[in-house]
């Protein structure tokens, strides 16, 4: 896919060039405390992966995969959402996702991605994270005592034809973010050589 010919210059970076922080999970802890220490790692190393590039390179895939950073950002936006917002807490989808024709494009989060700015795509992920921690320390919260058998909690909806508990959403969650960290890693090496991110 080739950048939109309205993006904005390719020089603009992504927000912040500081080094992300990242903390490795805890080698022994109970399995809540893991499952989201694991989470939160991958989401760190996604944006060590897409901090300090240019539109183009957000932009740019490596053939033959049309994926991209920028959709690779966005389309884990709409993941938090999904799994979180709209599976664990059983609201309506958030903006932008309420308004999509997924009828007319089942790729519409990775291809939209290339009209964004990357403060665009860094905030929308940025805010659906924000929204699937609160949204998860809300049900944590509510099995007493705090997160005792939360994780044998079913989601307010179901999903794959049929109940979906807390703790599949949570491991499937690692398995989504371990998957594309890995296509990251090619992206970002194949973009300016950088490795061990």
């Amino acid at each position: 896919m080739s950048p939109h010919p309205d993006t904005a210059p390719e020089t603009v970076p992504v927000p912040s060039t500081a080094p992300v922080p990242r903390t490795d999970p805890p080698l022994t802890a109970d399995e809540i405390t893991m499952l989201r220490s694991f989470i939160d790692f991958y989401r760190a190393t996604i944006r060590r992966q897409c901090a300090g590039l240019t539109v183009e390179h957000l932009r740019t895939p490596h053939p033959p995969s049309t994926m991209t950073l920028a959709g690779m950002l966005k389309h884990l936006a709409y993941v938090e959402d999904v799994w979180f917002n709209v599976r664990l807490a059983g609201n309506e989808p958030a903006p932008p996702w309420d308004t999509v024709d997924w009828s007319a494009d089942d790729d519409w989060d990775w291809h939209s991605a290339l009209d964004d700015t990357p403060e665009q795509l860094t905030g929308l992920f940025d805010d659906a994270v924000a929204t699937s921690e609160r949204i998860l320390d809300g049900v944590l919260a509510e099995t007493p005592p705090p997160g005792s058998g939360a994780l044998d909690r079913n989601a307010a909806r179901e999903g794959r034809g049929g109940q979906i508990s807390l703790r599949w959403i949570l491991v499937h969650m690692v398995e989504e973010y371990s998957r594309h960290a890995g296509h990251a890693d090619l992206l970002r090496e194949a973009l300016d050589g950088a490795t061990d991110l």
